[in-house]
């Protein structure tokens, strides 16, 4: 490693390098030369997922988690041809009144139980499927717009879907959201996008046009986990977005860690001199809502207002039910 990383000359340019190396402990002939040399591979690979100029020595371990691995990308695989997933919506509250929800993915495989998304998500993005997986939540979440339009008190609720950084770099991503909206007859106003700060490490400009188009069209743009990645003011001022979501991250401590509530603070007033929209996520606890609210956010979304649920019973949560009957 330390010969691997000196610097070196190819022509008139200095280069530096860094590698991955994979090992094997071994005796004698007791492991084929084959298998060693498979084993030593597999170590390798595992450390370039850990980080670059990284050793790995093998471990039985190894092979047992790709196996796993293996097998959970193939479900994936016959999951989305099979669209066998389920939309869950959690209530997002405007001072005390429901005025819509996000919807988020969850899959419960057939022998293994409930997947979490922190498992299956990047295992879709790997391997491409979120692109397919993320147009059948699209396409859910607006059939869902569209039952909600036909009940006059529930014309006005929103629903936010987050779109992967893959599928809205799609060539025709804004083709598809406008055939989804056309197919269900949704009013684009209560159809809310979340993008996360990492979509702004692709073409800006780009991502801008798209924006734009999009919201000329009536859609509202939502920028998710603001402040835990890519966070830049010269991106702000330009992206046509609605609304900042404050990071869970930031408001579950924010009654305890100074630095926390000092973050939250600075969010809300960005977001008021901009004339963006702001919400909080992970308000747990009234006192979590009371602290907010006295900064100056008035939209919540948490723990404190409802987990996240299948259709038939946020349909039947009180924030929902008062609206019916308002």
């Amino acid at each position: 490693m330390t010969a691997l990383n000196q610097e070196f000359q190819l022509a008139s340019d200095t280069y530096r390098t860094t590698a991955s190396i994979g090992a094997c402990l071994f005796n004698g002939s007791q492991i084929g030369a084959e298998l060693l040399l498979k084993q030593t591979e597999l170590a390798m690979y595992w450390a370039k997922r850990a980080g670059t100029n990284l050793v790995q020595i093998f471990d039985p371990a190894m092979e047992v988690a790709i196996i796993q691995r293996t097998a959970l990308k193939n479900d994936l695989h016959e999951a989305v041809s099979g669209r066998k997933f389920e939309l869950y919506y959690q209530a997002q509250i405007e001072g005390t009144q429901l005025v819509g929800a996000e919807a988020l993915l969850r899959w419960s495989h057939p022998s293994k139980g409930w997947i979490s998304p922190g498992e299956f998500i990047p295992l879709a993005e790997e391997t491409g499927l979120i692109v397919p997986l993320g147009l059948w939540v699209l396409e859910s979440a607006c059939t869902q717009l569209a039952a909600w339009s036909r009940i006059p008190e529930l014309q006005q609720l929103t629903i936010a879907v987050n779109v992967s950084v893959q599928q809205f770099n799609q060539p025709d991503f804004v083709k598809q959201v406008g055939d989804v909206l056309r197919k269900t007859g949704v009013n684009p106003k209560c159809l809310k996008l979340e993008l996360t700060e990492s979509l702004l490490a692709s073409d800006v400009d780009a991502i801008i046009n798209k924006m734009n188009t999009l919201r000329a069209e009536g859609i509202r743009f939502s920028l998710d986990d603001f402040g835990t990645g890519y966070s830049s003011l010269s991106y702000l001022k330009r992206l046509p977005i609605n609304q900042l979501k404050i990071d869970q991250a930031f408001v579950r401590d924010l009654l305890v860690n100074a630095e926390d509530s000092i973050i939250a603070k600075a969010i809300i007033e960005l977001s008021q001199n901009m004339g963006f929209e702001v919400i909080a996520e992970g308000v747990e606890t009234s006192a979590h809502q009371a602290f907010l609210a006295e900064m100056g956010c008035n939209i919540y979304q948490g723990y404190l207002f409802g987990r996240p649920l299948p259709i038939h019973e946020f349909e039947q949560s009180p924030a929902f039910l008062s609206l019916r009957v308002q």
